[in-house]
């Protein structure tokens, strides 16, 4: 830390939580309002512990060279604000108004890292360029779209707020690498408010502004910064769409005769959507991706190798499609279920360990209540739990298959922790309903005591 973080770091806090304070009835109801500061708190934790964890246990790295690299668009700012505003604006082509600082910048033709670069630069300009300050509004941005994603949660389960809050604020590794100067502090943040916005504009039909832009600006936010999360999301999300508005059709035999080309449409849209989001785009080109990873996956495997030992392994790839497809078993069983106990090389990786162990057993507990049969007919007669684990194994076989670190693999991963751990909870909670609902079965699940009519009347908008 260096001096104007500690004179703007406590102003940027100060002014964080009392927006918090103000605004935290309008965005809580009854059940959730107990979270909500609690949940930002962690976050804010988070931000802070992950800039110490680089700077004193790795001595440097990523959220360091955002910071550096940002500012130098910080500086161009204050120096040359024409030349800064041209900064802002590039698309990493050099001109003669930015040259003398985008050939300081290492990023500069890096869009994805770039965009994390303007924004840090954009940011500073709030609190003197302060590290802290910095890390601490990527923080409060990541903690609203999980709150926005909380909350969508709880609409669909209310008994299950307090779970469904551990599951999706109170994760720690969640909440550590997803909460500083990085990558995934924002992407998760606009993937949570992605979720919220399609729910509501797409399966609730409400429309409103804030609907649209939640769809929107965490789309064009995604797309710019990780591609392969929003190829992860898209087609499940359009499978979920489809099948909740088949409910419009005509019960009886005529919806049974009409949905299975629902299903099928929705599954071709899903595959259309990613072919066009991809176009253009060497590194997710379809065509071309087996090969691509094949040649990634080897580099990061010897390089791991070599740095700390954390390097795990899933196969021999020859650089076709089915060559991909045939470890992808291993692929997700080590994004969900490792590192295992026995395989912990370094001390962050026992947080990892410990989660993975916790999750795998979550995951068991299915054979038992409510068994697996009746676990499978609960996701397959719920579009969202068929949403939730659809993304999840998308999105845990990209990483597992790309990542070929374990280090790297926890960051990349958190995406789509809340979506897997609620997916088993709505089982559960689904499992319970239906339970209620059997012949001699007369207790009925009750909402807490403090689940008042406000509470009802929110949720319901």
């Amino acid at each position: 830390m260096i001096l104007n973080d500690f004179l703007f770091l406590p102003i940027t806090l100060i002014l964080v939580y009392f927006l918090a304070f103000r605004l935290r009835d309008k965005f809580t109801i009854d059940l959730t309002r107990g979270y909500f500061i609690p949940a930002l708190t962690v976050k804010l934790i988070g931000a802070i512990l992950l800039g110490l964890v680089y700077q004193f246990y790795y001595n440097g790295g990523d959220t360091f060279n955002y910071y550096l690299q940002s500012k130098i668009i910080h500086e161009a700012i204050i120096n040359k604000p024409l030349a800064g505003l041209s900064l802002l604006f590039s698309d990493g082509t050099y001109t003669p108004s930015t040259f003398e600082y985008a050939t300081k910048i290492y990023w500069f033709r890096s869009p994805s890292e770039y965009f994390i670069v303007k924004t840090a630069a954009v940011l500073g300009l709030l609190n003197g360029h302060s590290y802290s300050s910095i890390a601490i509004l990527f923080a409060t941005f990541g903690f609203s779209g999980v709150w926005a994603l909380y909350q969508t949660f709880v609409k669909m389960a209310p008994q299950r707020h307090m779970t469904l809050a551990l599951c999706i604020l109170f994760v720690p590794s969640v909440f550590f690498w997803g909460s500083g100067l990085m990558k995934d502090t924002i992407t998760l943040g606009a993937l949570g408010w992605l979720f919220y916005g399609a729910y509501t504009g797409f399966i609730k039909k409400n429309i409103t502004a804030l609907s649209v832009l939640s769809i929107l600006i965490p789309f064009y936010i995604i797309f710019k910064v990780k591609l392969y999360i929003l190829l992860s999301f898209l087609p499940p999300l359009i499978f979920w769409v489809f099948l909740e508005n088949s409910s419009y059709f005509n019960k009886g035999f005529s919806r049974f005769l009409l949905k299975p080309f629902i299903v099928i449409l929705g599954v071709f849209l899903a595959y259309q959507a990613a072919i066009n989001v991809t176009e253009g785009d060497i590194r997710y080109d379809l065509s071309k991706i087996g090969e691509r990873t094949k040649i990634n996956a080897e580099y990061l495997y010897r390089i791991s190798l070599l740095q700390d030992g954390s390097a795990y392994y899933l196969g021999d790839l020859d650089g076709s499609i089915n060559s991909m497809l045939r470890i992808a078993p291993e692929a997700v069983n080590v994004t969900l279920f490792r590192p295992y106990l026995w395989e912990i090389a370094n001390p962050l990786m026992l947080l990892s360990a410990l989660e993975s162990f916790i999750f795998s057993l979550l995951l068991i507990s299915l054979l038992f209540v409510p068994g697996p049969l009746q676990s499978l007919r609960i996701i397959f007669g719920h579009p969202v739990i068929l949403f939730c684990f659809g993304f999840t194994l998308i999105l845990a076989f990209a990483v597992g298959l790309n990542s070929y670190n374990f280090g790297t693999l926890v960051r990349y991963k958190i995406q789509l922790l809340p979506f897997y751990l609620t997916g088993i909870i709505l089982i559960k909670h689904y499992h319970a309903i239906s339970f209620q609902k059997l012949p001699g079965v007369n207790e009925q699940i009750q909402p807490p005591v403090n689940f008042r009519i406000k509470s009802i009347e929110k949720l319901s908008g």
